[in-house]
């Protein structure tokens, strides 16, 4: 997605600390809304990076553009105990809380763009580094998002998927989710690599459309 070089390097690393962190304690605290102590148990009620972030996963965000956190973990069973769709909204809170934080993001960069836009300051100056900086935040931090709604298990999309399905709908998915993670190793490595790029496909012209929304 990116050229490597020590700035952009840097960038996603701060961005990474984030965006993960982040995104799994959105999942937590929603999780603990709903009733649910299991994430607060296992020490991810928390805004330190420390708690959330997978060394491996890190690695391949900063490498490859894509990566992910240690998941968070919850009990389904308490959560649908108080709502049918709580299972659904934790899965959400977390691709949302990257939303926001892209929106934020751009919110920034497009102040500090509009007046230098057009101008040798643009990319110079501490202001320079800045937006440049934002635009790798944004850039990952819709990645990230687009990516978690994919419905494939284990991420986030499935579960969202799996509230609106009927109950075959719902079967076809608990069948298939023991082979989630085989599926999106196939996604992502092996089809590339004999020239069918279905992620890329499907994850390009939806990050395209939401970077043209938020910063033009």
């Amino acid at each position: 997605m990116f050229n490597l070089s020590i700035a952009s390097v840097l960038f996603r690393v701060v961005t990474l600390l984030i965006a993960f962190t982040v995104h799994e304690f959105s999942h937590a605290y929603v999780a603990d809304r709903y009733g649910d102590d299991t994430p607060r148990m296992n020490g991810r009620l928390t805004l330190n990076p420390l708690s959330h972030i997978d060394p491996l996963g890190a690695l391949m965000l900063v490498v490859a553009g894509f990566g992910w956190a240690k998941p968070v973990p919850i009990n389904p069973y308490t959560l649908r105990r108080r709502s049918d769709s709580a299972v659904m909204w934790v899965s959400l809170a977390g691709p949302l809380s990257n939303l926001v934080l892209a929106i934020l993001g751009s919110l920034v960069f497009l102040v500090l763009w509009t007046p230098m836009q057009g101008t040798a300051m643009a990319t110079t100056g501490f202001t320079g580094i800045l937006i440049e900086f934002l635009y790798f935040f944004i850039i990952i931090n819709l990645s990230l998002m687009v990516f978690n709604m994919l419905p494939i298990a284990p991420l986030d999309g499935e579960k969202v998927l799996e509230f609106f399905l009927p109950p075959s709908g719902k079967d076809f998915l608990a069948n298939i989710r023991p082979y989630g993670s085989i599926l999106l190793l196939v996604v992502i490595f092996l089809l590339p690599s004999i020239g069918f790029d279905v992620l890329g496909a499907v994850l390009r012209p939806v990050l395209t459309t939401w970077m043209n929304f938020l910063v033009g």
